[in-house]
């Protein structure tokens, strides 16, 4: 099981992730989050970062140039798309690419149809209004083993916790588990112990 965390924006917060065993990190360069970064911040901390951890960035109907810049600059890995972008555009990039389907009901789940062959990757996260994501609630998960139907790498959001994970994990077994507001101390700080649990927890699933 991979475990992403997301909301990344400090050295220390990537420091511990990393020596706990996370298989990747994100950066949210989407400025209404109150977990966002600049690529100036990302910067400074992309040293500390290993080979063979994967550094995500995450954005929000943004323009492209704008992605594409901070991509190069930060050298993501893989680029992660949160907002209403279509699959043309998600298959634009040099990068592989997460979409990001934000889940409420059957047919949300129909969208990743369009996306099949187009993106490396489907995240599904909660359906809230004016919310692109953080919101830390978890969805109906029966929804996600629809989602498993069309092949594609499914990747859990949507406020997966220590004390969720295992039922995550049993019920829908997806690709990768993507944690953000469920190991955090408060909003764009993370808490060590919640990390490290939800990593053991994972693990022994």
């Amino acid at each position: 099981m991979k475990i992403k965390f997301c909301g990344m924006t400090n050295e220390k917060d990537a420091q511990d992730a990393i020596g706990l065993g996370a298989d990747a990190l994100g950066f949210i360069f989407y400025e209404k989050s109150p977990r966002y970064v600049t690529a100036e911040v990302v910067e400074k901390i992309l040293p500390f970062i290993p080979p063979f951890v994967q550094v995500v960035g995450v954005f929000v109907n943004q323009d492209k140039a704008y992605i594409e810049e901070v991509s190069d600059r930060c050298r993501l890995d893989i680029i992660q798309l949160h907002g209403d972008e279509s699959p043309q555009h998600c298959l634009s990039y040099k990068k592989r690419v997460i979409k990001a389907i934000r889940v409420a009901s059957d047919e949300d789940i129909k969208q990743i149809q369009a996306y099949q062959g187009m993106v490396s990757a489907i995240l599904l996260d909660s359906k809230q209004d004016n919310s692109y994501g953080g919101t830390g609630q978890t969805f109906d998960w029966g929804l996600a083993l629809q989602a498993k139907e069309f092949n594609i790498p499914l990747v859990l959001s949507g406020g997966i916790r220590p004390d969720n994970i295992k039922k995550a994990v049993t019920l829908v077994n997806p690709f990768a588990l993507d944690i953000c507001s469920g190991v955090e101390a408060e909003p764009g700080l993370k808490d060590y112990q919640k990390m490290q649990d939800a990593l053991a927890i994972a693990a022994k699933v």
